[in-house]
């Protein structure tokens, strides 16, 4: 009796543990409430003639990862020339180099893509970002795209929603302004960010 009993007990623990972690996993995080337009105040310098994407990270966030890998397979399928960036969260107080983690040196090292330290998360505030892994991507004239998640949920990398819809966008972003993009707007309004909060960790 006490071995069936214990038995009982662990595999009620372990469907107990993984169904917290699967509430985990797939636990949206607070999406951003970006600006319409590129804000001018940004010191990230756009270039003449091509979209901008902007990824917003937490250098400590393990889902992190997963966001980066889903970067690079969105870059590796687009048409579209573009300039992107990896902006890392440094909050102040922290050593100079508390952001070049792991991830930073993933980011690096994509094609095309620059990491950038975001002191004190002032360029996250200014694109409205709470959530790591948090993805913008503007178009040429500046106007905004594409604002959502490129994961399915937190640290798992693979086919999904978010990623498919950006480069979708990517290859057709030269023809693509908003008049002609409203009926993609609730698309791109319903896609989740999955990862650690950007100030909270």
């Amino acid at each position: 009796m006490w071995w069936t009993a214990a038995t009982a007990l662990w595999l009620l623990s372990a469907v107990a543990g993984l169904a917290v972690l699967s509430r985990f996993d797939n636990a949206a995080g607070i999406g951003a409430n970006p600006p319409g337009q590129w804000p001018a105040e940004s010191t990230l310098v756009r270039v003449p003639g091509q979209p901008t994407l902007v990824l917003l990270a937490h250098p400590q966030c393990s889902c992190t990862l997963a966001s980066l890998n889903e970067l690079g397979e969105a870059l590796a399928r687009a048409r579209t020339p573009l300039k992107a960036y990896v902006l890392f969260l440094k909050p102040e107080g922290f050593a100079n180099g508390w952001e070049q983690t792991d991830s930073w040196r993933i980011a690096a090292a994509l094609p095309g893509v620059t990491a950038v330290r975001d002191d004190s998360g002032r360029e996250a505030s200014r694109f409205g970002a709470a959530t790591s892994g948090q993805t913008l991507l503007y178009d040429a004239d500046g106007t905004l795209l594409f604002s959502g998640g490129i994961t399915a949920a937190r640290g798992h990398a693979g086919d999904n929603a978010g990623r498919s819809e950006l480069v979708s966008l990517l290859n057709h972003v030269r023809s693509a302004r908003m008049e002609t993009l409203n009926s993609r707007l609730p698309d791109r309004d319903a896609t989740s960010v999955f990862g650690c909060p950007l100030f909270g960790i």
